[in-house]
């Protein structure tokens, strides 16, 4: 019986290779997920209780009218505690959208033995108007494929959007006509799929003109987190599918975009300029194996992501809120501010302030 030995090293085996980084698997906080779901939850619940006051009284979501609860009632909430529960229509209809969202980022990960943390939900309850700023999952491990990115991409929009459209459906039924004069608010801009729900059920008033239901504010925000993560630049999902499908043009897809936001935040929503400054900061996208290429059934569902961005984006999502309006009409008002405040601290004779007003005044009155 002989004994089996090892061929004699080549050359090649003897050839430096390449390290491999052996990510450890850490265990997870799930007691910290958990603190910012429930965080999360009742900020979002509060806001929905205020939503749905306004729904009841017919009156625009976001009225600015001084009869209405303010934007985030957290006062009232804690002088009536049972009128928190009003709000779980619109924190449970959103919440499901962006778990479901996240959830379908998270299982494909899970397919492809990639590390990702569960959904973390933001709460955010008054630099927001829904009381949160949604939730994200976190990739700790390197992705092993074009076609893994590709999945893993798209699988959150499309995900998300099944539920925002039911939830849209249903709440848009619900809705009813504003009652009474027009009062100041905020008021939402419709992206496509908004009219043609309309369309389908039969509504003939002008969306402006009805008081949403809070399950129709819950579909609106979902649509608009979808929309938001399909544009096609940085490490959005829309970036992902972009840099499966053709890692060269990624960044000067992503440029383009960028480039194309700006005109938007001056002319429609200055919103946009953020996300124009945002984009622009995390443009570079993660390597990710060149090969095997994206075909097949995956280009097909690229075209759907991009009918579902196309459904879903609205130019303007608050109306009367450009960088152009801002500047006519918010600037003005901020300078006055401004002055005023300098005016009383000079009065109140505080060091130092009679350089300062000088300075501002003439600053703000610059040529």
């Amino acid at each position: 019986m002989s004994e089996i030995t090892s061929p004699p090293p080549t050359t090649l085996e003897w050839e430096p290779q390449p390290s491999v980084r052996v990510v450890p698997k850490m265990r997870e906080r799930w007691w910290l997920y958990g603190i910012f779901l429930l965080l999360t939850l009742f900020t979002t619940m509060v806001v929905g209780a205020r939503l749905e006051v306004n729904f009841l009284r017919q009156i625009p979501a976001f009225s600015l009218d001084e009869d209405t609860l303010s934007l985030f009632p957290v006062g009232w909430i804690a002088r009536h505690p049972a009128n928190l529960l009003m709000g779980l229509p619109f924190s449970l209809t959103l919440m499901c959208i962006l778990f479901a969202h996240e959830m379908g980022h998270y299982l494909y990960a899970r397919y492809y033995r990639v590390h990702a943390t569960p959904p973390l939900f933001i709460p955010c309850p008054y630099l927001s108007l829904f009381g949160t700023l949604g939730a994200f999952i976190r990739i700790k491990s390197p992705i092993p494929s074009r076609a893994a990115l590709f999945d893993i991409g798209v699988a959150g929009p499309l995900a998300g959007f099944i539920p925002a459209c039911f939830a849209l459906l249903y709440g848009l039924s619900l809705s009813r006509p504003i009652l009474g004069p027009p009062t100041p608010a905020l008021q939402l801009g419709f992206p496509l799929v908004f009219v043609l729900a309309a369309r389908l059920l039969h509504v003939a008033a002008p969306l402006s003109t009805l008081a949403l239901h809070p399950m129709a504010d819950a579909a609106w925000v979902g649509m608009f987190a979808t929309a938001l993560n399909l544009l096609p630049a940085g490490q959005l999902d829309g970036g992902h599918i972009v840099s499966s499908i053709s890692p060269r043009w990624h960044r000067r897809i992503s440029l383009a975009t960028v480039f194309a936001l700006v005109p938007l935040g001056k002319y429609l929503w200055m919103g946009w300029f953020i996300w124009a400054v945002l984009l622009a900061l995390t443009l570079r996208h993660p390597r990710v194996p060149r090969y095997p290429d994206v075909s097949g059934r995956r280009r097909i569902l690229a075209i759907c992501a991009l009918l579902v961005l196309a459904l879903t984006f609205a130019p303007a999502p608050l109306k009367n809120g450009s960088g152009r309006d801002f500047w006519r009409e918010g600037w003005p008002s901020l300078r006055d501010w401004g002055m005023q405040k300098a005016h009383s601290l000079r009065d109140d004779g505080i060091p130092g302030v009679h350089f300062l007003h000088d300075e501002v005044r003439r600053l703000l009155h610059r040529k």
